[in-house]
């Protein structure tokens, strides 16, 4: 099988020679990788005569039954789910040069439905009258076609690695936000572990039927790997259904192309904004995974997502975080898709959704509700330098709807940024590798689900505290004395207020007594102002003190350093 990184660069070279001087870098991406579907699925149809059975089934069939009815004659006879009707493919386009532009797109015509969707989402006929204007189209097509992508040389997985590794390059050249598009393999490869690791045993066994959701689905990796690793590791013979939501027109049309080429559903996999255009209103899922943008504004979605938590039921209505940041409307989103039996969240945040927003605010609320609910299992910090056009820390959250008796009422926080292998050359930003054993030594912590030095549990009310007011007495500047109002009550000076944040599992009026009275004796507790908050304060957990070195140690090593450079001005005087 072929290297991704070899093909990728093979593919980008190609690009690289055709089209420079004639776009701009920027937009090689949206040129190359349609092609690169193209070519896939051309040497899909090449296989075992497809290509030629297909048009001999239309021309069969096309003056006995309606025209609606035609694609699924021909896909049961040539054995997939995507067909090509025309004469040609890329590699006959080259065999006239003189009319390749009007061929091209009889070409492009000749596909079914499915696949005209996904070109139709590259967006790819903008550019192809400029390459055929200056004389680059038919070289496109000539180069593309020494670039052998049958099934035999180049399988699924490596297909997809190719793309991502392609999207990577092209995202680079035109500053692509933070966090979109990829999630790195041995990420994606940990995630999957941890969410099907506690209920292997039952799900074996004959007519098991489960499905894989993800909202954000990019280019579709993790819902691939997410039914690999259930084959390989958990049920070979289980049904597996995957679906998917993407926004980005051309990450949607890769993830599609790639369901096509690997025999999945296409029509499983929608366009458009999970938050305000959800296309799966209604449905439950057995397992849901994602990796929404960091830190990205959800100010475009607003109308549809505030209409929505203006509802009894709607997905949104327990609360929204600030516009900055929409990575907890996807939680709260998969959250509502729950199965009542059962259903299992596995989702890549940054640092933000664990402490950002004080009590009442947004984020606090909905972390409230996750809780208080007792849906989160488990936070696992990653390593930093995991992916490749960030470098910010990360984590991961598994939650569920049917915890484990003994994980019931508990949160376990698993430290594992210590678990990686240092790459040997960077890829972007990425320079920290998972490998399968840390990816075991992970799992295995999850499981165990004993305190260790990498892994802390604690009940869910740990996390959780009343932010109480505290006001102080208003007095009178010119007498000195306690304002009071007209029942004799002392009022209070807004400008001395304070708060003080007492952990749920104190009683808050022994708190105060304690804490508070001592060093503010004419002070006094606005209970009606109470805020229940909950806020996750990681690195907090396993913070390892370290004690200050000795004075006497610091002098000895500067003692040290000054016999050392003296040594040294003696040598340079002595040449």
């Amino acid at each position: 099988m072929a290297n991704y990184q070899e093909l990728a660069q093979l593919v980008w070279n190609v690009a690289d020679d055709v089209l420079r001087n004639l776009f701009k870098q920027h937009e090689y991406g949206d040129i190359t990788l349609p092609f690169l579907v193209l070519r896939r699925l051309d040497c899909l149809l090449d296989e075992d005569g497809r290509k030629e059975e297909a048009i001999k089934t239309y021309n069969l069939f096309k003056d006995q039954v309606p025209e609606e009815s035609l694609p699924p004659i021909i896909t049961d006879k040539i054995k997939t789910n995507f067909y090509n009707i025309s004469k040609y493919d890329l590699s006959r386009l080259k065999d006239d040069p003189n009319n390749i532009r009007i061929n091209f797109d009889n070409y492009i015509g000749g596909f079914s439905q499915n696949v005209r969707d996904i070109i139709e989402n590259f967006n790819l006929a903008r550019f192809i009258e400029r390459l055929h204007k200056n004389n680059r189209l038919f070289i496109f097509c000539d180069k593309f076609t020494e670039v052998d992508l049958h099934p035999d040389k180049v399988d699924n997985r490596t297909m997809g690695l190719v793309f991502e590794e392609l999207l990577r390059k092209f995202s680079e050249m035109s500053n692509e936000t933070s966090g979109e598009h990829y999630t790195p393999r041995d990420v994606v490869q940990l995630l999957v572990s941890l969410l099907f690791a506690e209920h292997s045993q039952e799900l074996r066994g004959e007519g098991i039927v489960r499905s894989i959701f993800d909202p954000c689905c990019g280019t579709g990796g993790m819902l691939t790997i997410g039914k690999k690793y259930f084959h390989e590791q958990i049920n070979p013979n289980a049904d597996i259904r995957l679906l998917g939501q993407e926004l980005n027109a051309q990450t949607y049309a890769i993830c599609k192309s790639d369901m096509l080429i690997i025999g999945e559903d296409p029509d499983n996999i929608q366009h458009g904004s999970s938050l305000s255009n959800d296309q799966f209103q209604g449905e439950r899922f057995d397992y849901m995974i994602t990796n929404p943008p960091f830190g990205v504004s959800w100010k475009s979605d607003a109308d549809a997502v505030e209409a929505d938590a203006d509802t009894a039921n709607g997905r949104f209505s327990v609360g929204t975080p600030r516009s900055s940041d929409g990575a907890l409307l996807f939680l709260q989103h998969m959250l509502s898709k729950m199965e009542d039996n059962g259903s299992r969240v596995g989702i890549v945040f940054n640092g933000s959704p664990l402490f950002t927003g004080d009590a009442g605010s947004g984020e606090s609320d909905i972390r409230k509700w996750i809780i208080e609910n007792d849906w989160l299992e488990c936070i696992i910090a990653l390593p930093e330098k995991l992916f490749f056009n960030t470098s910010i820390a990360t984590y991961i959250w598994i939650l569920t709807n049917k915890k484990s008796e003994v994980r019931q009422g508990n949160i376990q926080l698993i430290n594992a940024v210590d678990f990686h292998n240092d790459m040997k050359r960077n890829l972007g930003q990425k320079n920290a590798l998972i490998s399968d054993t840390h990816i075991h030594q992970i799992a295995e912590l999850y499981t165990n689900f004993e305190e260790t030095e990498h892994c802390k549990i604690y009940p869910n009310e740990f996390f959780g505290y009343t932010k109480v007011t505290v006001e102080k007495p208003l007095i009178d500047e010119e007498t000195g004395d306690v304002v009071t109002d007209k029942q004799g009550n002392p009022k209070p000076d807004t400008k001395l207020r304070d708060s003080e944040r007492v952990p749920l599992t104190e009683d808050i009026e022994d708190y105060y007594q304690r804490e508070v009275k001592p060093h503010v004796p004419d002070s006094w507790m606005d209970r009606k102002k109470d805020k229940v908050g909950y806020e996750i304060n990681f690195n907090r957990y396993f913070y390892q003190y370290t004690p200050l070195r000795s004075l006497k140690e610091i002098a000895d090593e500067i003692l040290t350093l000054e016999r050392k450079s003296e040594g040294l001005l003696n040598e340079v005087l002595e040449l």
